[in-house]
């Protein structure tokens, strides 16, 4: 197991972040991502099922998560799975503690 480098983010990171989790539904899904016991991810077709969304605004409030680095998407063929970053989310609110 190597040790990696704690995150350190960018005040833009910060905000990205706080952006993203501003938006209640991305909040929702990522709670559900995190929540995923199985091998730490979460296919986007469990996530659809759950939130009376089109596949366009799933697809949006995801890359909105991306972007702001608080998930990991792995394709596999035509299905995506996704995980919570957390190293990122803590850095995030060990920078939020600090206000």
């Amino acid at each position: 197991m190597s040790t990696s480098k704690p995150v350190r983010l960018t005040d833009k990171q910060f905000e990205q972040i706080a952006k993203a989790l501003a938006e209640p539904r991305r909040y929702q899904i990522l709670k559900k991502i995190g929540s995923c016991k199985k091998e730490g991810s979460m296919g986007c077709q469990a996530i659809q099922e759950e939130h009376d969304i089109s596949a366009a605004t799933l697809s949006h409030h995801i890359k909105e998560l991306e972007t702001a680095g608080l998930v990991t998407i792995t394709r596999e063929g035509k299905t995506m799975s996704m995980s919570v970053q957390r190293d990122v989310l803590h850095a995030y609110l060990e920078k939020l503690s600090k206000i």
